[in-house]
């Protein structure tokens, strides 16, 4: 009995592994622990897998050996970095600095190649295909250091801006490059070759940009409440393009490339979907995917003479330099900094993802052999570390130049942002919150809060209990997002006192509000609940419909009255616009007042938005139907009002979201209420509005008896 539990155990122990279950929990205990163990020698993630993989491949210890799930594993892997750096390019600041990023696009693909051909070819003596590959590796970049710069507050700058505009450009090069080099190894460039190509990559672009989207675009939208059923969707997507692409005769990496690119403006980059791509991506498919290519190294090879390490090194060296010559041209060509130059040197001069998606096509159809696949490695680990350095370094000096993107007063506003969210009614919660975690500062450390105000009756305590689990619900379906919620439930005997109450105890700079639902009788005379809220409360204050999903909306119009640009929430109110606008991909259409223009041009100066932006001038304020003119079917509108009293109030504004709703039922509508100084409320007690009490009776009674125009 003792000896068959030892010969069972030793069986399952045998190397390399068998057993599918060991083999998994091995994988996983190594993608957990090597980043943590390796972070504190300050050596790369990315680096910390590859070496796992060494150590536990066929030429380390061989614990593993390559079979078919771990291939499988590794092609969803590298298919998963593609279709993220698809996914997560700013598509807005490509087409901001767009003639820029061209031109840098080329001196960063076109300079390595000129470099890397001859090197490769006359020095290392590879042939003519092995050559074309390995130095359009070196054309590849991957943005490693771009969350260095995001720490320093210099993402917008323009330099960072058209070095991710030259990632797109270079990238897909590349890959098409790759697509030509598989198709000349194969023997097959001849005449045919190139229209086959043509034609095939041509319908594939068709299919991918014409048709997807659309399909993504009705799924989205039909089925909204499966949250399941849309990450499954994105993922049919990545691996029908990768599939499409194959049989276009191109690589299925460019495939993963393109949908990602194809996906880009229907999957906000602060949505609970994209959340979770990135989290499924970063906790198995890509780790696995770098494992399996630490397992191809032999690390012997190295040892076996100088001509590895040469090769490595010489790598490693054109890869360095050929990325600093672009840095400098772009620098020469654009008048930029000392500085600057660093920052793009220091963002492009990393290879990690699509250059390892390149050298592992090559590695597979036999163009390269083990010591380009070993030196690539080296390649990897010392770019990334010289990128990262290079960049924190840059991002320092930039700033040091006063460069940064936001001017320091309003940074500090948002990094101290508080936002409320009174729930009333849980079927709207989803639509709200989603909207809250679009617009969320994200400096801010401070979690959203979620609340709910019980009336103060017998049966309070009974209902508190009945809130609190509500809330359980709310906090579980942020957590999708990785939203921080911050729940609190709290009696009062008047709901909107209840809310401006806790909206003054946190110190809230915006509180948002579901749509007002239709009054009843006592309501219209006595005022409304969301009418008593803007009166008991100074902050900003969003209305919000969202009926439809927000990735169906193609731009926003946004209604800004005369004299708004005086508000004291002006700011807030622009900000939370562009950071929407940023997050849908979509352009703003202002609808304003000239000197209201100017004002909007200035703050978006001073800010560096890569938005679209269109103005149309409008001074008839008075009746707000004529406004349906500046609408689409597919608009968000947003409307800028403003509280009675206040500067740029006027008479049409009364009974503002009745107004709006009856007019532009179907939309998804937004009216703010911008922050105004405090000391201009009632008695903080008061229910009644300041409008006077017979006139409001007068207004209710009439309402009752006329019916709504429509």
């Amino acid at each position: 009995m003792g000896n068959n539990f030892l010969d069972h155990l030793s069986h399952a122990f045998e190397t390399p592994l068998s057993n599918p279950v060991l083999i998994f929990a091995l994988i996983l205990f190594i993608i957990l622990l090597s980043p943590i163990l390796l972070r504190r020698i300050k050596i790369p993630g990315i680096i910390g897998l590859i070496l796992s993989g060494v150590a536990i491949g066929p030429h380390g210890l061989n614990l593993l050996e390559k079979n078919s799930a771990v291939d499988l594993f590794s092609t969803i892997g590298l298919l998963y970095i593609m279709f993220i750096a698809g996914l997560e390019l700013d598509m807005n600041e490509f087409r901001k600095s767009r003639h820029k990023s061209i031109l840098f696009g080329f001196f960063t693909f076109a300079i390595p190649i000129a470099i890397g051909y001859p090197v490769c070819y006359y020095v290392l003596g590879y042939d003519t295909l092995a050559s074309i590959l390995i130095s359009s590796m070196f054309a590849t970049h991957t943005l490693v250091a771009y969350p260095v710069v995001n720490s320093y507050g210099i993402s917008k700058n323009e330099a960072v801006a058209i070095t991710i505009g030259g990632t797109i450009l270079t990238d897909t090069a590349v890959l098409i490059i790759l697509a030509v080099i598989i198709g000349a190894s194969q023997g097959e460039l001849d005449q045919r070759f190139w229209v086959t190509l043509g034609i095939s990559f041509a319908v594939f672009l068709l299919i991918m940009f014409g048709i997807v989207p659309r399909i993504a675009k009705w799924f989205f939208q039909k089925v909204e409440g499966e949250k399941t059923a849309h990450y499954i969707f994105v993922l049919s997507v990545v691996f029908f393009a990768a599939f499409l692409a194959e049989i276009a005769g191109l690589e299925h990496i460019i495939g993963a490339f393109v949908a990602g690119l194809a996906l880009n403006k229907l999957i906000p980059h602060s949505s609970a979907l994209m959340n979770r791509i990135e989290f499924i991506g970063n906790a198995i498919f890509i780790p696995f995917f770098l494992i399996s290519v630490g397992m191809i190294v032999d690390t012997s090879v190295l040892f076996n003479g100088p001509t590895a390490l040469l090769i490595a090194a010489t790598l490693t060296i054109v890869a360095i330099f050929s990325k600093w010559i672009a840095a400098w041209f772009t620098q020469l060509s654009f008048g930029y900094s000392t500085a600057q130059r660093q920052v793009i040197f220091g963002l492009s001069s990393a290879h990690a993802a699509a250059t390892l998606a390149v050298i592992m096509v090559g590695f597979q159809y036999q163009i390269i052999d083990e010591n380009v696949l070993n030196g690539t490695i080296v390649l990897i680990l010392v770019t990334c570390i010289v990128a990262t350095l290079s960049t924190e370094n840059a991002s320092k000096k930039v700033v040091l130049a006063g460069e940064q993107d936001e001017i320091t007063t309003e940074k500090n506003i948002a990094r101290d942002e508080q936002l409320v969210l009174p729930i009333a009614n849980l079927n709207n919660m989803e639509s709200l919150l989603d909207f809250a975690t679009l617009i969320k500062s994200k400096h801010s450390p401070h979690p959203l809060t979620v609340l709910t105000v019980v009336p103060n009756n017998e049966m309070a305590e009974q209902n508190l209990q009945r809130a609190r689990k509500n809330l359980d619900s709310t906090a579980k379906y942020a957590s999708g997002s990785e939203t921080e919620v911050n729940m609190m439930a709290t009696i009062d005997h008047n709901i909107a006192s209840g809310i401006s109450r806790a909206a003054r105890e946190i110190g809230a700079d915006g509180i948002l509000l579901g749509w007002p639902s239709k009054p009843g009788i006592i309501e219209k005379m006595v005022g409304e609940k969301t009418e008593s809220i803007l009166n008991q409360t100074d902050t900003n204050l969003f209305m919000c419909h969202v009926d439809q999903p927000l990735i169906t909306q193609k731009r926003i119009v946004a209604f800004f009255p005369p004299l708004s640009e005086s508000e004291l929430g002006f700011d807030f109110c622009m900000e939370k616009i562009l950071r929407l606008s940023l997050e849908l991909t979509v352009a703003i259409h202002y609808v304003c007042a000239a000197r209201t223009e100017t004002a909007i041009a200035d703050y978006l100066k001073r800010n560096k938005n890569s938005t679209r932006v269109f103005f149309s001038y409008h001074d008839e304020w008075e009746d707000l139907a004529e406004l349906r003119k500046f609408v689409k079917e597919n608009d968000l509108i947003v409307f800028v009002s403003s509280r009675q009293g206040e500067v740029s109030y006027r008479h049409s504004f009364d009974g503002i979201p009745k107004k709006l709703g009856r007019v532009y039922a179907q939309h998804n509508r937004i009216l703010i209420f911008p922050s105004r100084r405090t000391g201009y409320s009632l008695d903080e007690y008061e229910d009644v509005s300041t409008a006077p009490i017979l006139q409001r009776i007068g207004r209710g009674i009439g309402s009752m008896f006329t019916k709504d125009k429509h």
